[in-house]
């Protein structure tokens, strides 16, 4: 005859019956609890609970997974039902927190990386609850999974800085402060740095030793501000100068322009005006003369390099570009070489000319004192060797 069950024993059957389905896992090395965890399934998570062991909760999938790193993992969009599966879990069983993956990393870790971002009904993130502890790690991984978060302010104004200051956890001050978005000089709501809660701390020796790394942090920053402000206004002299220094040469290369220009004009106009008029024939009348071959060759030199530099400081400055400048410079003072020769040429001959019609009145003077007769005066068509315009 078959053994009739009790209802107690009943009861267990059914229990046992149960708890192994719960626990059981698929092909993915997953129980029913950890596809629940994983889909943030808040009320069948509750339900499972109850019939889930030790070995189930913490039963690991092919990836090392178990069902608190899996919720761990879980971050931003679905953060906020995750985080009440990740209450229950680990008032099952707060060990889970020491339950570590193959890489040695635990439930914090995971959830450091991830859910960084989540801000509390104080505006608090998960950076302002890691520096609230003494655990330097996990304040670590939260700024390396976004050094931004590190100056974001709760609905009080404080940053993790301040938080950590009024904390008195120096490692993780000392750890903030290595950050190049740390702003050591942010204010509350209620205007006080990092600096300031440390001056209101108790005496003791982590205060002292706060306000030293608060001190010397502040000093750095002030001076890297006053650098970065002195670099940018000798960045703006430096333009400034630079387009003065344009504008000069620009001034400089007009006025060089301005007098080629004007001596290409004069000795133009000196070809068809020679000194001594001209012939009936057409020829000059000191075509012949020494003075006038040296004139005209002077001239003509004087003529072109004014023309060589105009064309080169219009075209070659300006259009080719500066790179091509040592051409207009190697012109430049050929021409003005040249110009100086030809103005030295003239000067010397206009000079003589000048000693030689006084030695001719003077003779004419003479030879009227001495002879009886009366002189003719020299005719006005006596030729004067050279005259300068």
């Amino acid at each position: 005859m078959l053994k009739t069950m009790s209802g107690a024993e009943f009861d267990a059957e059914v229990a046992e019956i149960r708890e192994a389905m719960v626990n059981e896992v698929n092909e993915l090395g997953e129980t029913e609890l950890f596809t629940a965890a994983e889909r943030g399934y808040i009320d069948v998570v509750k339900e499972l609970l109850p019939y889930s062991t030790k070995e189930g909760i913490t039963t690991k999938n092919r990836c090392g997974l178990d069902p608190l790193h899996i919720v761990a993992s879980q971050g931003h969009q679905a953060i906020k039902r995750h985080t009440a599966v990740v209450h229950e879990l680990l008032s099952e069983d707060p060990s889970l927190l020491e339950i570590s993956r193959s890489n040695g990393k635990n439930v914090l870790h995971l959830a450091a990386r991830q859910g960084h971002g989540y801000c509390s009904s104080k505006g608090q993130t998960a950076l302002h609850m890691a520096v609230k502890g003494v655990n330097c790690d996990v304040v670590k991984l939260l700024l390396q999974a976004d050094p931004a978060i590190v100056m974001l302010p709760d609905k009080f104004g404080n940053t993790a800085l301040h938080i950590a200051t009024w904390k008195k956890r120096s490692e993780i001050v000392h750890e903030l402060l290595l950050l190049d978005d740390t702003n050591v000089n942010a204010l509350t709501r209620d205007h006080r740095t990092a600096l300031d809660i440390a001056e209101g701390l108790p005496m003791s020796e982590e205060s002292t030793e706060l306000k030293e790394f608060l001190n010397h942090y502040e000093n750095v920053h002030n001076q890297l501000e006053q650098a970065r402000k002195t670099n940018k206004n000798m960045t703006g002299i430096a333009k400034e100068l630079q387009k003065l220094h344009r504008e000069g040469i620009n001034n400089a290369t007009n006025s060089v322009t301005i007098v080629a220009s004007l001596f290409a004009t004069v000795t133009f106009a000196a070809i068809f005006t020679v000194p001594g008029g001209d012939l009936d024939s057409g020829y000059a009348v000191a075509s012949n003369t020494p003075s006038f071959k040296i004139f005209y060759i002077t001239n003509a030199l004087a003529l072109f390099t004014s023309l060589a530099v105009v064309v080169v400081q219009i075209t070659v400055v300006r259009v080719i570009g500066r790179r091509n400048i040592w051409a207009a410079i190697f012109v430049t003072v050929l021409a003005g070489l040249i110009m100086a020769g030809v103005l030295g040429a003239m000067t010397y001959y206009v000079v003589k000319s000048k000693k030689a019609r006084k030695m001719r009145k003077r003779e004419k003077f003479a030879r009227t004192r001495t002879n009886s007769f009366p002189q003719t005066e020299l005719s006005d068509s006596d030729i004067n060797p050279m005259f300068a315009l």
